[in-house]
């Protein structure tokens, strides 16, 4: 995945391929390289959270002829995203392939039901990430990995650096994918020209409608002319995600909740950061210097990708690259 290169007929570096590179996989691409339907039959789990809410968690179990001893992949999908997302369900394939376990835990409010606590999930939630860890990593003998995809890649990043050397006794390694380990640059980014028009438009209209239904849960919890009125993430955050989680404000959440600074440090357990130079999500300029990270940091900047795009083969193309490259740098570490 270091030295990806997209497919001739979504082929370039540049801005608008990055776009294409991000939407039309997907929208339209197989998750594995085999033609037909591809579903992933989850078992689905419901976890009490320690504040007495709750998460669901969707298993996707190894064959019984499969090693007792063999490793559980456990993947935080992206903002707005689930188990169903396309890369959710073409790590599963992969995983499944390999004889692992795999399991997708839903942040709050992310399965399909709203949460019942006020707080719902945001892109430093190092504290959630790390109960739902202990949890797997007290029910499973084998090697724990750990995925984070995009807003849960800083999450889980956040996670290893608050644990330092404690995160090797819960994960064997990490890998964050296309995430906006800086979110002030991302954020704004996203909410300028066409990402604001079309990737900014895509989470409100699911975000707002999840935080209407938390204040009729939660009455005065915040302004709700505000929320209406909120027009891209920076907005949406000062009036919902910032305050509820415990920031000043916007710029408060994203200074304190962005992965790129606390890099430097992390030298226990071993990290990928995966990030194409052409996502539109995340500018290039931002991304991280091998000079500016641990010695448990591995970088990979391919030029092409998009935002957990990476497709591959033959029209209309597939993903299932995407999990082969990681899985491979995962299994050096079980």
């Amino acid at each position: 995945m270091l030295q990806y290169r997209a497919p001739r007929w979504l082929a370039g570096h540049g801005p608008v391929a990055g776009n294409v590179q991000t939407i039309w996989p997907a929208l339209y691409s197989r998750t594995r390289p085999e033609p037909g339907r591809q579903p992933v039959a989850y078992r689905r789990e419901r976890w009490t959270a320690p504040d007495g809410d709750f998460i669901d968690v969707d298993h996707l179990a190894a064959a019984p002829s499969a090693p007792a001893l063999r490793p559980l992949l456990v993947l935080f999908h992206g903002l707005e995203g689930s188990s169903q997302s396309h890369y959710a369900r073409a790590f599963a394939h992969w995983a499944h392939a390999r004889g692992w376990d795999y399991a997708v835990p839903h942040f709050r409010g992310c399965s399909g039901e709203l949460n019942l606590a006020p707080r719902a999930y945001h892109s430093g939630d190092h504290e959630e990430i790390d109960w739902i860890l202990r949890r797997f990593r007290a029910a499973h003998a084998g090697p724990l990995l750990v995925v984070g995809i995009s807003m849960g890649g800083n999450a889980l990043l956040r996670w290893a650096q608050e644990q330092g050397e404690a995160a090797s006794a819960v994960a064997r390694a990490v890998v964050a994918i296309s995430s906006p380990i800086d979110l002030a640059a991302a954020g704004h980014a996203i909410g300028r020209g066409f990402n604001r028009a079309v990737y900014t438009r895509m989470f409100l209209g699911t975000m707002k409608p999840k935080a209407l239904a938390k204040l009729a849960q939660h009455p005065g919890l915040f302004d709700k002319a505000t929320l209406m009125a909120a027009r891209d993430l920076f907005d949406y955050d000062n009036v919902v995600t910032a305050p509820i989680h415990g920031f000043a404000n916007t710029e408060d959440y994203w200074a304190r909740c962005s992965a790129k600074p606390g890099l430097r440090a992390m030298r226990h357990v071993p990290a990928l950061v995966l990030n194409a130079r052409n996502d539109p999500f995340i500018p290039a300029a931002c991304l991280p210097t091998q000079g500016e990270v641990g010695p448990a940091v591995t970088l990979w900047q391919p030029r092409e990708g998009g935002h957990v795009g990476f497709p591959a083969g033959r029209f209309p193309g597939h993903v299932a690259d995407l999990p082969l490259a990681v899985g491979r740098w995962l299994t050096q570490h079980c």
